[in-house]
């Protein structure tokens, strides 16, 4: 049986405008047999079934390559390493796949969750017992003291919880690639820099280019591909001379990056999400509020902005990733987000986004070669919007004008469950974010206990 799909606008991925009036037709396993005018497409038999979304907007499902499965839309970093078992943590993260599925979003990248957690659901969801995106799925993150994710005082070191295995030397690094690859992973994930500085505030790269060079060279050597957290200059440098396949980030490239990115072939995902939210939405009494982070954040975005249209203007290609896993970036909720901050404050134009969005990102992933356009010989991978994004990327961010989504063809309903981020995610100790000493209240206008007279 085949399943002839009515379009009312087709976007195909592959071209910056839509076509008016087409027919796609998938078979049983899902994969397109036919793209294109409906006087060419083939005799339909009376086993055949009909989709009618001939007063939407059809493209291909969207690609999200910064998606953190394990996180849970954490608080905070302990949130993430410590207080969920692996076991939970991999529950918690097939409810959230499935969140970003409902969003439109058909295959993500998870780069970089403690255990085998993206590992499991990845597999999961390819054996057919539970529903959600394609996921490549990456290990723990690689790093030093310097890098991501060892964010813990020496005196209590990396937990084996974390997000991130601890490697003292090449060696080790080899090591624990060899091991990841055994368990199945499709990427490796570097932490080349993290948040220490130098005194003149240039962030210190977590390796240096010989070990990057040594880890990069290893990762491609067993078939895999190599990503990498870099913000700052030297880590991006070392990046892309190694020949990573994907930055993320790179908010401090000049013009020696950009030079190594196009000689080596490094894609980049610069992750405008996460940051603009943290901006956008940090509250004052929060503790990233009390700290400062989001003009910290501001500023950086700013840099990075500049920066990152040098990159594109020079013919680096960017893909779309959201870091979606932290309380500020919640699954499925922003997802979208990501694509329209490539038009506001990258410049690219509606069509060049969505483009980013699916075939480009596409090209990075395991099934590079079946996803992220529609034509024949390609999954049916697709969304139906009651409006036209190249009119509008916002409406991708309005659930209301997501018609239907398609997974190798099959019509994917996942009802819209809330949870208790209390009960799922919210285990951390902390009690209050504040300290309350006798003048604090008098400011904030509290009621005081009454002091004993003096005798």
């Amino acid at each position: 049986m085949k399943t002839f799909v009515r379009c009312g606008r087709l976007f195909t991925g592959e071209e910056d405008e839509a076509r008016e009036g087409e027919v796609m037709v998938f078979d049983a396993a899902g994969v397109l047999d036919y793209v294109g005018p409906k006087g060419g497409a083939p005799r339909r038999a009376a086993s055949d079934r009909v989709l009618d979304y001939s007063q939407s907007f059809v493209m291909p499902g969207l690609v999200d390559v910064h998606t953190h499965l394990a996180y849970g839309n954490a608080k905070s970093e302990e949130d993430i390493d410590l207080y969920s078992p692996l076991e939970f943590r991999a529950l918690r993260g097939m409810f959230f796949a499935q969140k970003v599925l409902a969003a439109g979003y058909t295959a993500i990248c998870s780069p970089g969750d403690a255990g085998q957690i993206s590992l499991s659901i990845r597999n999961a969801i390819r054996a057919g017992l539970f529903e959600g995106p394609r996921v490549m799925a990456a290990g723990p993150y690689l790093t030093t003291h310097q890098g991501l994710t060892d964010w813990y005082p020496t005196w209590i070191g990396v937990p084996d919880t974390s997000i991130g295995r601890l490697v003292t030397t090449a060696a080790e690094a080899v090591e624990e690639i060899r091991r990841q690859v055994k368990n199945g992973v499709d990427c490796i994930k570097i932490a080349l820099d993290g948040i220490q500085r130098r005194d003149n505030g240039e962030l210190v790269a977590a390796f240096t280019q010989e070990e990057t060079d040594v880890m990069v060279h290893e990762t491609h050597r067993q078939g895999k591909k190599a990503v990498a957290h870099a913000r700052g200059r030297e880590a991006t440098l070392y990046a892309a001379r190694a020949g990573v396949d994907l930055i993320f980030h790179a908010n401090h490239l000049d013009g020696e990056c950009i030079e190594a990115m196009l000689k080596t072939g490094s894609v980049l995902s610069p992750t405008l999400t996460q940051p603009k939210n943290v901006i956008d939405f940090t509250q004052p009494h929060e503790p990233a509020g009390q700290r400062g982070r989001p003009e910290a954040a501001r500023r950086e975005y700013q840099i990075g902005v500049a920066n990152w249209k040098k990159a594109r203007a020079a013919g680096v290609p960017f893909l779309t990733g959201t870091d979606t896993g932290f309380a500020v970036t919640p699954y499925g909720e922003w997802n979208a987000r990501e694509i329209e901050l490539f038009v506001e404050d990258l410049g690219f134009t509606p069509a060049s986004a969505l483009r980013a969005a699916t075939e480009v990102s596409a090209r990075f992933m395991t099934e590079a070669g079946h996803i992220g356009v529609l034509e024949p010989g390609r999954a049916a991978d697709f969304i139906a919007l009651d409006g036209s994004p190249l009119a509008d990327v916002g409406i991708l961010l309005d659930k209301r004008r997501l018609r239907a989504v398609h997974l190798a063809g099959k019509q994917i309903d996942i009802p819209d469950r809330s949870y208790d981020p209390r009960q799922v995610t919210d285990f951390a100790l902390s009690n209050w974010t504040d300290l309350y000493t006798r003048d604090r209240v008098a400011e904030l206008h509290l009621r005081q206990p009454r002091l004993a007279a003096a005798e």
